[in-house]
């Protein structure tokens, strides 16, 4: 059922809109000005707004402008007694979907609504399709040194310069690559990824530089490597550091020569290939412990660049927990969510040892667990068992069986369910679709300390 809006300061037109809206089954949300309106857009989730231009405090051009800020995609209809072609186009400037003189024609208004709300649903689709389509996501961060990286990006991207990409694992040294082939003159053509710790010593050659029919046993066909695949193209290098020492001397050759021969092959074969590698290791210290070659390692790093873990950019974490949100919620189809902005400064304090995979991770967790409005309660108490900053066991060392790990998980989701449906088991036996009966068994189960359930 679609939720909808309607900002107006004459109750009267709020409640003759309500009445033909909710009679075509729609589920409508009323506010008497606009500061009240954009108090509501940012803690609910609608499918469209209906908004007067001329009220008291803020009028609805201004409602317009912020509400877009809040949520770009949310379609807003401005209605307004005094309509003009001037206004309406001014409206329009501003991101509105439409504009409807009062009072309005019934049919246009049910035809505008209806378009409306389609219009937000294949938006969200399709912002959830590309996104699950590409790997490619921006960038988030305002610190000085996620700048000075989208900086490098920009000067680097255009030139064929090789790059080494270093950081802890889960701080986005493939997001980085990514970028740099996206802004590359390379863009149109391949980026072919290479996991260099996942692949066997015995295989790397084949992997990278494929082979020939009966080369080996079990070469039954053809195989084009990984370097003829990136031909004209960007071939990325993740975990360069774990390469064998046999494969780097094939690496460096390929390399050198902008050549390469297939397993079984006698012709060399020409690639033009740009190279992007990553690693989470200090390649100077694997050097000197013979694990690395240094010649390899001055081929690999023309231009260096350091991803940064969330320990030292911590100021962009409310932006990061931001941003996952609301992709979470819409890649899944769930009623939007937010952080109060006391949740946003607690995760500062946490100590991401995964970094940013950690904490989206956590993020998920929340809008699993959390309620419409996470706070720095819930923060606390999903988010902190499996981080460092104290002397706690993660939570998976806490249970031995998968069984034990579901009750605990259940017994949170029921006791926030029943605190804050005020623990009427009725209501919130319906909400979370169990049988009343089971759900006071559960809760017996669990001892669930409450007041005087209510049926």
């Amino acid at each position: 059922m679609a939720k909808i809006l309607i900002i107006d300061d004459e109750k009267a037109i709020r409640n003759t809109l309500r009445e033909i809206l909710e009679y075509e089954g729609y589920q409508i949300e009323e506010a008497s000005n606009g500061e009240e309106g954009i108090q509501k857009i940012e803690s609910e989730d609608f499918d469209m707004v209906l908004c007067d231009v001329k009220m008291p405090k803020m009028d609805g051009m201004a409602v317009l402008s912020k509400a877009k800020e809040i949520d770009e995609d949310l379609p807003i209809v401005m209605i307004s007694g005094h309509g003009n072609v001037e206004m309406a186009v001014e409206a329009t400037k501003k991101g509105a979907y439409d504009f409807i003189v009062k009072p309005p024609d019934l049919n246009k208004l049910l035809i505008i609504v209806r378009n409306s709300i389609d219009k937000k649903e294949l938006v969200v689709e399709t912002k959830v399709l590309r996104r699950r389509a590409s790997k490619t996501r921006d960038i988030i961060g305002e610190s000085p040194a996620i700048k000075n990286i989208l900086d490098t990006i920009d000067k680097v991207a255009p030139t064929d310069a090789r790059v080494l990409i270093t950081g802890d694992n889960g701080t986005g040294k493939e997001l980085v690559a990514r970028w740099i082939h996206e802004k590359s003159m390379r863009s149109k053509q391949a980026l072919i990824e290479v996991n260099c710790a996942a692949i066997p010593t015995e295989l790397i050659e084949s992997e990278l530089f494929g082979h020939e029919k009966g080369a080996f046993t079990s070469a039954i066909k053809q195989r084009i490597g990984k370097f003829e695949q990136a031909h004209n193209g960007t071939i990325f290098l993740d975990e360069v550091g774990d390469m064998s020492l046999s494969a780097q001397a094939k690496v460096l050759r390929a390399l050198q020569e902008n050549k390469i021969t297939r397993v079984g092959g006698e012709k060399d074969i020409e690639v033009d290939v740009r190279i992007i590698a990553a690693t989470n290791k200090n390649l100077l210290k694997e050097i000197e412990k013979g694990n690395f070659r240094m010649d390899l390692y001055h081929r690999i790093s023309v231009i260096l660049i350091h991803v940064p873990s969330l320990h030292d950019r911590r100021d962009d974490i409310p932006l990061l927990a931001d941003k996952f949100i609301k992709e979470i919620c819409e890649d899944g189809g769930l009623p939007k969510k937010s952080f109060t902005p006391q949740a946003l400064e607690e995760f500062k304090k946490l100590n991401f040892s995964g970094n940013i995979r950690e904490l989206r991770n956590i993020v998920e967790r929340l809008v699993i667990l959390g309620q419409t409005r996470i706070t720095v309660e819930d923060i606390q108490k999903f988010a902190s068992p499996i981080n460092a900053r104290d002397e706690e066991k993660s939570i998976y060392e806490r249970f031995n069986t998968l069984q034990d790990f579901k009750e605990y998980v259940e017994r949170i989701f029921i006791e926030e369910k029943l605190k804050k449906n005020g623990w009427n088991v009725a209501k919130t036996a319906a909400e979370i679709d169990i049988q009343r009966s089971h759900l006071y068994n559960k809760i017996e189960k669990y001892s669930l300390k409450r007041g005087e359930v209510n049926d």
